[in-house]
């Protein structure tokens, strides 16, 4: 029998996983993901928690209060890097949350608050603990100061924008915490993406807010490619940040220059600095497929 249920909904994964099974090997990634998930789960039980599901490399949680959830969450991220540093392979998690209604029906739960919740995990940054504003307003007040707002985004199912927060679990980050951004009211200088593909360049800016890229040929830019859908993403300009919006079946891989990857598959991500974009697969800089981007102000 299905029932009507507020929590806070936590989604925990290991960045990069595929990139681990390709450099360390099946048996020893395999086993680093296991303790990985193990941790997940034992610190969602700690803080009086319910494991919903694991889906691969990643746990999805619930709490009663949004306390515990971050409780949780602090505790996944500490005990994953210091209990991972004598495995030798260098490994990190990211955490999104956000707290809102669902609809529970036997083990598992429905309802656009997960959405909001998977939104803010792929949000968020390798080691990093990004959840909703309405997360923020259930907090405790003292927990709430630990909190900074980050960013704005958009959520499917939802026609108003989300405000990003980041949880600082680190304490030397703690004492040195910048003020809440109002962005709402904060001017946004405007600015402009450059993308080069092999001879092509295309640019997104205030005059052209949108681009389409994929295998079709009507695409503003064409790349060919067997694991490349036709209209595979698209890149838009939104408040003055460019975000990609993957369409594809088989994902978009991201790598910046600081050598941070990130996998979008039916999501979104925001394209900041320089770095690369792989349709269908990861690609490397100087691959025959691999797409430059370029943010200039």
């Amino acid at each position: 029998m299905a029932k009507d249920l507020e929590v806070a909904i936590v989604f925990a994964d290991v960045v990069g996983s595929t990139q681990l099974y390709d450099k360390f090997g099946d048996t020893k990634a395999s086993e680093t993901v296991a303790h990985c998930l193990d941790i997940m789960k034992d610190a969602t039980y700690q803080h009086n928690g319910t494991v919903i599901k694991t889906i691969g490399d990643e746990v999805m949680s619930t709490f009663e209060t949004a306390d515990d959830a971050m409780g949780a969450a602090v505790m996944m991220q500490s005990r994953v890097t210091t209990e991972t540093k004598d495995g030798g392979i260098p490994v990190s998690i990211r955490i999104g949350c956000h707290y809102g209604p669902v609809v529970q029906e036997q083990n598992d739960i429905f309802g656009a608050a997960v959405h909001t919740a998977n939104r803010m995990t792929s949000q968020a940054k390798a080691r990093q603990i990004v959840i909703s504003g309405f997360t923020v307003e259930k907090m405790t007040p003292g927990l709430r100061k630990q909190t900074r707002q980050i960013d704005v985004a958009t959520v499917r199912g939802r026609i108003d924008e989300v405000a990003l927060y980041e949880l600082v679990w680190q304490p030397d980050e703690a004492t040195s915490m910048l003020p809440t951004i109002e962005w709402e009211s904060q001017e946004r200088r405007a600015s402009r993406l450059l993308l080069n593909f092999r001879d092509t360049t295309v640019e997104v800016s205030g005059e052209r807010k949108a681009i389409n890229m994929g295998r079709a040929d009507d695409n503003d830019l064409v790349v060919k490619g067997n694991l490349i859908s036709r209209i595979h993403a698209k890149i838009e300009m939104r408040r003055g940040k460019f975000v990609l919006i993957d369409q594809s079946t088989n994902g978009t891989f991201l790598l910046n220059v600081q050598g941070q990857e990130t996998f979008v598959r039916r999501d979104s991500a925001i394209l900041e600095n320089e770095g690369t974009i792989g349709l269908g697969r990861a690609e490397q800089p100087g691959s025959n497929l691999a797409i430059y981007y370029k943010a200039i102000e």
